[in-house]
């Protein structure tokens, strides 16, 4: 054979590989079939790239034994797999029940693509009733979705009975479960039809990967999702499918310590003058905690609180003076955050008043002393620019 032809077949694997801890990771678009008779055959082999290769099989394989289900999709990013779910399973002339509180990204998708394809979407208080929202629903009402607890304002749902009754009218229920990562609270044990993750918070775990993942029990639901990825032409790398693998493997540990310290750091913040509330169902006397403590094992870093009244100034000076939490949005990863709520909130229809200006914090696995200190410089900084 001439040069040309022996350097594109040369160093091809020869025999199995070198077993690892972690899966190997291929990259390629092609993927050779071992005979004529199997490149149609797509029951039985991967024929192109783009559906993932052995990092995402093994990525895939970990979630589906994380949320108990039967498959799992991947997507590339958290928001790609809610949206990617609804396209897969919604059409024109259905609705949709989102929760209020709810991811913004996920309002903004609704009201500006769904609506667009002729989807009807429909806004519901997260203290609605079960049996009110349920009895409620329209007859081309096809999925409810919710978010417990929701972004920024942390309220709970009863999550069982809303899947109970809904099956009764047979309505898809959707969650989006980011807070729990499939760990602390395990929808389809509960009778939810589809869970959603951003595996880009806390299971990637170190703030530099996008992802999302949406798992499924019922083989239809299964097949539909997958095929939803396939007629969308989405796909993750082998890399960062690698990447949220080895997130996985420590979810666990890191959210045990991060959940501890976003306790200890609530109880702390509770007894500060300048505070007003606190919105942590882990915690006793929060709002919603029987609800949480009934179906959920733990609780992760993200909560909120409620400053005492004050305005845009102190509010920033309160977070200005912050140097061991960082000003940033997102959440899940080894670092603590902060960020304002309040400019979010007004796009709600079930408006509240929390008690004044609302900060989420994400604990990270810094030492809780230290996040303590660098709050209570954060509030010094807040009483003196309010007048305190």
């Amino acid at each position: 054979m001439s040069d040309e032809t022996r350097l594109i077949h040369a160093g091809k694997t020869k025999g199995p590989l070198a077993k690892t801890v972690g899966p190997p990771i291929q990259k390629g678009s092609t993927v050779l079939l071992p005979s004529a008779e199997a490149l149609y055959d797509d029951a039985h082999y991967t024929t192109y790239g783009r559906a993932g290769l052995s990092a995402q099989a093994a990525l895939c394989d970990g979630l589906a034994t994380l949320e108990g289900a039967v498959g799992v999709s991947l997507y590339p990013s958290g928001i790609a797999a809610i949206s990617g779910a609804m396209m897969a399973l919604l059409k024109a002339g259905d609705e949709v029940l989102i929760v209020d509180n709810v991811y913004k990204p996920v309002r903004r998708f609704a009201d500006n693509v769904l609506k667009r394809f002729g989807v009807t979407i429909a806004y519901f208080d997260p203290a609605t009733p079960p049996e009110t929202l349920v009895g409620e629903a329209s007859d081309s009402t096809r999925m409810i979705f919710m978010e417990t607890p929701g972004s920024l304002t942390f309220e709970m749902q009863d999550v069982p009975r809303v899947a109970e009754l809904a099956r009764e009218r047979g309505i898809l229920t959707a969650i989006d479960n980011t807070w729990a990562a499939g760990l602390l609270f395990r929808p389809l044990e509960h009778g939810v039809d589809l869970s959603i993750q951003a595996l880009t918070k806390y299971v990637g775990g170190h703030s530099d990967v996008f992802m999302g993942s949406a798992a499924a029990r019922d083989p239809k639901l299964v097949r539909r999702l997958a095929d939803g990825v396939n007629h969308m032409g989405w796909a993750v790398s082998g890399e960062d499918a690698y990447a949220m693998l080895r997130g996985l493997r420590t979810l666990p540990v890191r959210l045990e310590k991060q959940g501890a310290n976003g306790l200890a750091i609530a109880a702390w913040l509770r007894d500060q003058p300048e505070v007003a509330a606190l919105y942590h169902p882990g915690l006793a006397g929060c709002p919603d905690h029987q609800l949480w403590a009934r179906d959920f094992t733990g609780a992760c870093g993200l909560f909120s609180f409620a400053l005492k009244p004050g305005s845009k100034a102190a509010v920033n000076a309160f977070l200005d003076a912050l140097k061991v939490f960082g000003l940033g949005f997102s959440w899940g990863g080894f670092e603590s955050l902060a960020i304002w709520c309040d400019p979010q909130l007004s796009v709600r229809e079930a408006r509240r008043d929390y008690g004044g200006p609302l900060i989420r914090l994400h604990v990270g696995l810094e030492h809780p002393d230290d996040l303590i200190a660098d709050l209570r410089t954060g509030l010094d900084a807040y009483a003196k620019a309010a007048g305190g």
